[in-house]
């Protein structure tokens, strides 16, 4: 360097900077790695713990039949709940993931977006006890009512990952269908829905595994059924897992621990396969749209 001018052709050497900015680096990268790796095993330990005290209670008796010795009607009951749920929350949930890609303006996107990522962040207690309210109101408890709460918490999951999806359909084929002189309505049902089919299903199947496992909005809402005998009638309080770990949970009798343990491996099994489900159509419905 001559008058204060860099030479251009002198080897470059690190500088304080540039050291410093690398020790930072790479303890981001170190952290990042320790927080991942913290997450996995804590994932790792709590399903490790329920599936040794779990397994002893399993077999085909502990799987159908009623309590005390099984929680037949629980599994009966979760799913009639479940599905009564997904089948009021799926097709809202489409409709406003349609209607955000396909038909809303600027304004009202950010408007409704907002909207779903309130909802989601919304604490499950204060939706049951919405309903409660709505529905219940200290006078009869139902599984109709547990399922519509149980929906509330799946809208914003199904209507944003379903939007994400229908993103991913490519603009060539709406203006292809626009060419060939198709009305907006007909596009939306035989070209953009078919082609985001496989990745609605993976939303509604994430949805659903996070449902599952709602235990404020059954507390409320469906927490006087009968574990002993089986019902479909959906009028009516239903017994259902969570609150058969609930209940068997806090009994005084020792003996009954490892039903609740039972009960929380078939639950966290049904939420564990459901969601490697849903990953596994979500990278097939990716690889048909970018191919």
């Amino acid at each position: 360097m001559s008058g204060g001018v860099p030479d251009p052709t002198a080897p470059l050497t690190p500088s304080g900077n540039l050291r410093r900015r690398q020790f930072v680096s790479r303890l981001a990268v170190w952290g990042a790695t320790i927080a991942a790796l913290a997450a996995v095993a804590v994932l790792a330990i709590v399903s490790y713990t329920v599936l040794v005290r779990g397994a002893s209670a399993l077999s085909l008796e502990f799987l159908v039949n009623t309590a005390p010795t099984g929680i037949g009607p629980a599994i009966v009951g979760t799913a009639l709940i479940v599905a009564l749920a997904t089948v009021i929350a799926m097709p809202f949930g489409i409709l406003v993931a349609l209607y955000l890609t396909e038909f809303a303006g600027d304004r009202a996107s950010r408007s409704i977006r907002l909207a779903l990522d309130l909802m989601n962040g919304l604490p499950s207690i204060i939706v049951a006890l919405f309903i409660f309210g709505l529905l219940v109101n200290h006078n009869h408890q139902s599984a109709y009512a547990a399922s519509i709460a149980l929906a509330i918490i799946m809208l914003p999951l199904i209507a944003r990952g379903t939007q994400e999806i229908l993103l991913l359909v490519p603009n060539s084929m709406r203006e292809a269908a626009d060419a060939l002189g198709v009305s907006r309505w007909r596009t939306v049902l035989t070209v953009v829905l078919p082609s985001a089919l496989g990745g609605i299903v993976t939303s509604t199947v994430l949805a659903v595994a996070r449902a599952a496992g709602e235990t404020a909005p059954l507390l409320l809402l469906c927490s006087l059924g009968n574990p002993e005998k089986f019902s479909l009638n959906v009028s009516e309080a239903l017994p259902n897992i969570p609150m058969t770990i609930f209940t068997v949970s806090e009994e005084a009798n020792p003996e009954a621990f490892p039903r609740a343990w039972g009960a929380g491996f078939v639950l966290l099994s049904f939420i564990v396969l459901a969601s490697f489900g849903a990953r596994v159509l979500h990278a097939r419905s990716q690889r048909r749209m970018t191919s």
